[in-house]
């Protein structure tokens, strides 16, 4: 899967895989709440052309949960949920994004490897099509589980509106 780059809506709350300009698949996702935007600390989903930096998580299991990047032991359930209310849950995969447009959403204060943007499972329980997320990209854990399996490291990305 070479030629394959993946698009992601975020009016329309939605990211595609391509193949050239084909559409091979498309899943419904979550973006920021407080919309699209570089800034770090802003809480917002950079726009722009990105590349996939790192694929995180390969062999383990649905619902694992990751926290610093790293596989807590720990597999994602209500109970789970219910001792932790707080946490911003990173489940299954985590796809990192790093920004390929310097001054833009790369380097500096605007730097989306830095600000740690992935593309990440949340609990199935969150809607998607709804910007919720704190600048990630959300998607459900079976659709990222596809995903994960047909894209590379180096894999583009691009996030427009």
């Amino acid at each position: 899967m070479s030629d394959c780059w993946l698009r992601v809506s975020i009016s329309r709350q939605q990211l595609e895989l391509l193949e050239a300009e084909r559409v091979l698949q498309c899943y419904p996702i979550s973006t920021a709440r407080n919309g699209p935007g570089e800034q770090e600390g802003s809480g917002c989903t950079p726009r722009g052309r990105h590349c996939i930096r790192a694929r995180i998580g390969a062999g383990q299991p649905l619902n694992a949960v990751f926290r610093g990047r790293r596989f807590t032991g720990e597999i994602y359930s209500q109970a789970l949920a219910r001792k932790h209310p707080q946490r911003d849950w990173i489940l299954t995969r985590i796809l990192w994004l790093s920004g390929c447009e310097p001054g833009f959403n790369r380097l500096g204060t605007v730097d989306s490897m830095r600000r740690y943007i992935y593309i990440h499972g949340t609990p199935d329980t969150e809607p998607m099509g709804v910007a919720l997320s704190h600048g990630c990209i959300r998607m459900r854990n079976a659709d990222l589980l596809d995903l994960f399996e047909r894209v590379t490291t180096g894999t583009a990305v691009v996030i427009d509106l």
